[in-house]
């Protein structure tokens, strides 16, 4: 392979240093796949609580006396095969809570913490670091929105991927100077949305391509019920607007290798059962149907409202469902209330486990993502690479991953799960009891299981389609 090009990441989290969501991911895998495409992507993150010392042979590269309001530097080092930038600046970053919030209340500097990222990338970006200079800048939602518009008109090309236009990074309009911004940034065709600033805003209207997490996304985003009021910047920009598929992570998610659950493969989906079993076991439940799963934010967004009105019909038939999430109080309760009216079929732990989540979709039959809105949707590809079938809404990623049980699909023998439209209860409770009809006929079922096994959901394709558009965007800045 000749020189590798050179591309830096710039977002808030990244597996496996920091994770609350998908976002992290995606900045954590697309390095490794797209090293094979010829590109040494660096990832820059902010070093929160404990990140330094994850890092192998930490090193400062950059510093400064005052980064909004104290000293600050950059220490590079190495978790794995991936280079990253960690901005150490305690300050901001080194506090006790998450990443963006502690007991669920927003810190109240987010802009200031997050412009210093984006500040240090836009440096990094125009200058070089430790003789390593990027081509090309790739941002990340509303935290890292100020790159691509402190990067204006200094031929450095960026891209901003949006991976959920709900997080929009709002602030008041006081906030200009501290954020390092003008009132002439203060504009429509700026930072400037209903009043307040935006910083993914700015990001969507600076940068030289957005990109989006799936194809049905990047549709749905230029629609008012899907945009969140961003649909006209979208629509302005749909000539540079692009949706990519997310991938996974192909040898974290293997069910023949997984070192946390009974192995089984596509030649020997029999083994799955340990995993039933033993899942029945965790949950303390005896259910003789399908077994589904939902691991989840417990929010409105995931249509986690609409499960309690749906499934009494599927837990009649003989289904049961263990849940694993966290989220809003009303949310957590109606989870419970379930568990305690149907002990021995619904059982649910509060939090989040990543070990459990795998012994989960490895024991699962089928699980439900019912979301309003899915951007791209990771849960639903590690459910068909375990082989247990998503039952999801015919919204963003779902509907691009997903082929839903229909006579043409199953005539086609294309099938890999359940679709259903709308996404409110009934349609739910529908698309849970023709999941009961497919598991009943034992040969469909394992043939389904089956196809879904073997799809290829790796990063790979999706990490050529990000190379060919930094190719493109390298070649119109020279």
């Amino acid at each position: 392979m000749g020189k590798m090009r050179k591309v830096l990441s710039v977002a808030s989290e990244a597996v496996p240093l920091i994770k609350t969501g998908g976002l992290a991911d995606v900045v954590g895998a697309l390095p490794r796949a797209l090293a094979g495409q010829g590109w040494e992507m660096r990832v820059m993150i902010p070093a929160y609580r404990g990140v330094l010392k994850s890092l192998k042979a930490a090193k400062a590269v950059w510093k400064s006396p005052d980064l909004f309001g104290a000293p600050a530097r950059l220490m590079q080092g190495k978790v794995g095969v991936i280079i990253v930038l960690a901005l150490d600046a305690p300050h901001l970053f080194d506090r006790a809570g998450g990443p963006y919030s502690d007991a669920g209340v927003d810190f109240v500097d987010n802009g200031e913490r997050f412009a210093a990222l984006s500040y240090v990338a836009a440096e990094v970006a125009r200058k070089g670091v430790a003789g390593w200079k990027p081509e090309i800048v790739h941002a990340h939602d509303w935290q890292t929105g100020l790159v691509p518009w402190y990067l204006r008109g200094t031929g450095v090309p960026t891209v901003i991927t949006v991976h959920n236009i709900a997080f929009q990074g709002r602030f008041a309009r006081t906030k200009l100077e501290a954020l390092g911004l003008t009132q002439a940034d203060f504009q429509r065709d700026g930072v400037e949305y209903w009043g307040d600033i935006s910083t993914l805003k700015a990001g969507l209207m600076a940068a030289d391509a957005i990109t989006t997490v799936s194809p049905r996304y990047a549709d749905e985003l230029m629609r008012p019920e899907f945009g969140m009021g961003l649909e006209g910047v979208l629509q302005l920009r749909a000539r540079d607007l692009h949706g990519i598929l997310n991938g996974i992570d192909g040898a974290a998610w293997n069910p023949e290798t997984d070192p946390h659950i009974s192995p089984f493969s596509v030649k020997k989906i029999a083994d799955k059962g340990n995993n039933r079993k033993a899942l029945q076991d965790e949950f303390n439940l005896n259910v003789k149907g399908p077994l589904a799963i939902l691991i989840s934010r417990l929010t409105d967004q995931k249509g986690i409202d609409l499960i309690a009105p749906a499934i009494e019909p599927f837990l009649a038939a003989g289904g049961g469902l263990a849940v694993l999430g966290s989220g809003d109080r009303w949310a957590e309760a109606a989870m419970l209330d379930l568990a305690t009216r149907y002990p021995s079929q619904v059982g649910v732990k509060i939090g989040y486990d990543e070990v459990q989540s795998h012994r989960m979709f490895a024991g699962g039959d089928a699980v439900l993502v019912p979301s309003r809105f899915e951007p791209c949707g990771l849960t639903q590809l590690y459910g068909l690479r375990y082989g247990c079938l998503p039952v999801v809404a015919a919204v963003g990623g779902l509907a691009d991953t997903v082929v839903g049980a229909t006579p043409a699909t199953m005539a086609a023998k294309a099938a890999t799960g359940v679709v259903f439209h709308p996404v409110d209860a009934l349609a739910l409770e529908q698309g849970l009891m023709k999941l009961v009809s497919l598991y009943e006929d034992r040969a469909v079922w394992r043939a389904m299981v089956a196809r879904a096994m073997k799809l290829d959901w790796g990063w790979e394709r999706s990490a050529s389609l990000y190379a060919a558009l930094y190719d493109t965007l390298i070649s119109n800045a020279d």
